[in-house]
């Protein structure tokens, strides 16, 4: 039986079956799951092959949903065309956009990681820059990581978990990326970073409500070996309000029982 103060995490994640390395998809995987339990929380896994059963069941079930990374959005889902992008993954989108429609009806707790990022921002109305160098690295779990300054926008709620940190520089796994002018409306920038060609890339955004706990970042602070230490407060922010939201709804839950 589960603790009223563990909380349960809907976790969206790449099918490895998909993938041309499915040992390598299965580590990256596992990585968001065990920055979830390190942090204190219940992973509920969830990818394409998942039955429509145990979808409702985790959705349901869920006090906070993390979309993870994986393959390029279809531009069709943010109502543009292929213009750089790289083959997309229909079930995987169909699955992020399934989950992020049930956690923003319930108003759970959400964390995006890169293309979880990505996703948020075009769900919620905005677009992406479909293709831009310096900001890939080698394949994942390569030693070669590309790393980059990351700038916080103080006062932002990422920026208050992390202690406005400065002189942070965090791993980059990307192609295509969120600029301030294709920003989602109900979103705001919360860190950035320096490219030559556009200007400033959006590494971080968060919900302007006050009271959405949203963030997306463009970064993959699970892979612990290229980030910073200080991101670990970032699972632990996540898991802290998925717990919140655990205990409110098993407390509302209770008190309605006969």
């Amino acid at each position: 039986m589960l603790t009223v103060g563990i909380p349960r995490v809907a976790v969206t994640l790449a099918n490895p079956d998909g993938a041309s390395d499915p040992e390598v998809a299965a580590l990256k995987n596992r990585r968001y799951l065990e920055a979830l339990e390190r942090a204190g929380a219940t992973p509920l896994p969830l990818d394409e092959r998942s039955s429509a059963q145990a979808r409702r069941t985790a959705l349901a079930e869920m006090d906070g949903l993390l979309i993870t990374g994986g393959a390029d959005l279809d531009p069709a889902t943010y109502g543009e065309r292929s213009a750089g992008s790289r083959a997309p993954d229909p079930g995987r989108d169909a699955l992020d956009m399934e989950a992020y429609g049930v956690a923003t009806a319930r108003n759970v707790p959400v964390l995006g990681v890169c293309r979880g990022l990505q996703a948020i921002n075009a769900f919620a109305g905005g677009t992406l820059v479909q293709h831009l160098g310096e900001h890939e690295s080698a394949a994942y779990p390569s030693p070669n990581v590309t790393r980059h300054r990351l700038d916080l926008i103080s006062g932002s709620r990422l920026a208050i978990i992390l202690g406005e940190a400065p002189d942070l520089e965090v791993n980059s796994y990307h192609h295509q990326a969120v600029t301030a002018e294709r920003l989602a409306p109900g979103l705001r920038v919360s860190a950035t970073a320096p490219h030559a060609g556009i200007g400033e890339l959006v590494e971080a955004v968060e919900a302007t409500d006050p009271d959405r706990w949203l963030i997306g970042v463009q970064c993959h602070p699970e892979r612990t070996e290229s980030s910073p230490p200080v991101l670990e407060r970032l699972w632990a922010a996540f898991v802290a309000a998925c717990r919140d939201q655990a205990v409110a709804h098993r407390s509302l839950t209770a008190a309605h029982r006969p």
